[in-house]
């Protein structure tokens, strides 16, 4: 496999990090003889950076989401077998003999 490298440095794992959006705005590209519309380079960027700091916060929203969602079940799971141990033993305790 080819070594990918992010500002001019290799990748430990041969994986890219997460881009960000300030990489996004500012990444400067090589002038070529038929070259693009920087303007229009730049706008596109500008779309690609503020789309990428919307997801990162969406991705960062539903992390805290999932959390408190993990937090709940945990908290649930402990009050229903602390209930399930005290009906066990009260159902042991109460017969005839």
């Amino acid at each position: 496999m080819a070594q990918v490298y992010r500002g001019g440095q290799p990748y430990p794992t041969g994986h890219p990090g997460r881009l960000t959006p300030l990489e996004v705005r500012t990444r400067a590209f090589a002038a070529c003889r038929s070259g693009v519309d920087p303007d229009e380079v730049r706008e596109f960027q500008a779309r690609v950076a503020d789309d990428l700091a919307m997801l990162n916060e969406t991705v960062r929203l539903l992390s805290q989401e999932n959390d408190r969602i993990k937090r709940a079940l945990r908290d649930w799971q402990t009050m229903h077998a602390r209930e399930c141990s005290s009906a066990q033993e009260q159902s042991r305790n109460s017969g005839h003999w």
